[in-house]
């Protein structure tokens, strides 16, 4: 009897407030309606281009197809607002209201209904954009929004614990993932010579923080695997511990801010570091100016939100635990298991985290070209990918743009990337106004092109010494058409 009664003393006291952690949740909430609102901006003037009517992958087309072979069950596999109505006008109105909502979050104006209708337009919202709203910072703002409806009125230390599982998950499987992966350039301590100049979107710090010295690139990688797969773990340990484990990662954040072009993920992360911290701490910190603008009322919890969280706390842990025994061992769950874990992360919580598990050793930029006769090409240019070699590499941060971050998976060659590529094209030769909007320019507004054609080089970021010489922030090298040339790998 004595066990039992510990364990149920200990679960009593998750559900209790944490009261040296109110002012920690109240910032946390005003950072998450920041994070939220600009999330939402990016996609107002993407969603139409990517899943709209004329868009790329139309939402409408993966409802038909889902309603033919799941039937009524078709909103369970793909939960989301646009069964009622999936129009470009109610796309491009789900990334407004969520704009309006995060300021309504901001200035506490019903904090909890803004948090359930931010959190079901964001889902919604993921699930219409398909492959292009399918990443794990989509997910990360998924899993923290949902966690935040239950600490509008006070942490309890619950709700804690899942913050703290939450970001062990985001940085630890991370780790793991990278050492899992087999990757050479992981192993072999060479991932930093090629991660800035073959990310996705790098900005201009990218191109210093290429230029540094080998031995300092090795240390960054070591720093990486300290940050990742050590720190993680005092999270759960004694409070000098996690002060320790925030400041590491607040600061591997900011390196990587200072150095790429990510969105709001790593915003979000610091974010999460402040479930590392306490009031004590902040109050030493903050002016009291912004402690009382941070003001919440804090309400002891009733049963109804203490079985809500629980309910909450045994799907989360449900769907991750097993995803995380699974990466750490190599040890596939039962299926029953596997299906119950695909089933809850459909709802945008309980998902897995492996940040850059793998690393490229090669920049290959694709260059589409459109022509009226076969004899005269002219160049598409999208917004931020490097394209001229004078054009200094921009600096993005927290927008997201979804159709130039794609494209830099798509020399790799995999068979569902090549799906909506083609897609792409296809709306290019129709002149789509929804798709071309998303593009820096657009040489065929008049009338669309009779050929299209795929351009491929090899980019290197330029020395400094070459860089003094010409201007140039890059240097390229033509490869051939695309497809017909090898794939990148990995």
């Amino acid at each position: 009897s004595l066990p039992m009664g510990r364990i149920s003393g200990y679960l009593v006291s998750l559900v209790q407030l944490e009261q040296n952690r109110i002012l920690t949740s109240r910032l946390f909430l005003k950072l998450l309606s920041l994070i939220y609102f600009a999330a939402f901006l990016s996609l107002t003037v993407q969603i139409t281009g990517l899943a709209g009517s004329d868009g790329i992958l139309p939402f409408q087309e993966l409802q038909e197809q889902a309603s033919r072979q799941l039937g009524s069950l078709a909103w369970l596999y793909i939960p989301t607002l646009f069964w009622f109505t999936s129009s470009d006008l109610a796309l491009q109105g789900a990334t407004v209201l969520g704009c309006i909502f995060s300021i309504t979050l901001f200035f506490n104006i019903r904090p909890q209904f803004s948090l359930i209708i931010l959190f079901i337009l964001y889902l919604s919202l993921a699930k219409a954009g398909q492959l292009f709203l399918n990443f794990q910072w989509d997910y990360l703002l998924l899993e923290s929004g949902f966690l935040a409806i239950f600490l509008v009125n006070g942490p309890t230390r619950l709700i804690v614990l899942l913050y703290h599982w939450l970001l062990f998950r985001l940085r630890f499987m991370s780790g793991v993932g990278k050492l899992a992966s087999g990757d050479p350039s992981w192993s072999g301590l060479t991932a930093l010579k090629h991660y800035f100049e073959t990310q996705p979107l790098p900005h201009i710090g990218s191109w210093f923080a290429h230029q540094l010295p080998e031995w300092i690139l090795q240390a960054g990688v070591l720093l990486t695997f300290f940050s990742e797969l050590l720190v993680p773990f005092f999270i759960f340990l004694p409070r000098r511990f996690r002060l320790f484990a925030a400041a590491v990662t607040i600061v591997m954040q900011l390196l990587i801010i200072a150095t790429s072009n990510h969105n709001f993920i790593n915003l979000l992360t610091i974010a999460l570091c402040l479930f590392l911290l306490d009031d004590d701490l902040l109050r030493r910190f903050l002016p009291r100016s912004l402690q009382r603008f941070a003001n919440i009322q804090t309400i002891r919890p009733g049963r109804t939100k203490t079985l809500l969280s629980t309910l909450a706390a045994l799907l989360i842990f449900s769907s991750s635990l097993p995803l995380l025994i699974t990466m750490t061992t190599g040890i596939d769950a039962p299926a029953s298991v596997t299906h119950w874990t695909r089933l809850v992360r459909r709802f945008g919580i309980g998902n897995a985290y492996h940040i850059f598990p793998t690393m490229q050793t090669e920049r290959i930029e694709l260059q589409i070209e459109g022509s009226l006769d076969g004899q005269e090409w002219q160049t598409y240019t999208l917004p931020w990918q490097p394209g001229a070699l004078d054009r200094k590499p921009a600096f993005i941060i927290p927008h997201q743009p979804r159709l130039d971050w794609m494209i830099w998976f798509i020399p790799a060659q995999q068979q569902h990337s090549a799906y909506w590529f083609n897609r792409f094209m296809q709306q290019l030769s129709q002149g789509s106004p929804q798709v071309t909007a998303l593009l820096e320019s657009n040489p065929f507004a008049d009338q669309p092109p009779l050929f299209l054609r795929v351009s491929a080089y090899r980019y290197h970021f330029t020395t400094m010494e070459e860089r003094k010489q010409n201007g140039n922030w890059w240097k390229r090298e033509y490869i051939g058409l695309f497809p017909q040339i090898e794939p990148r790998r990995p």
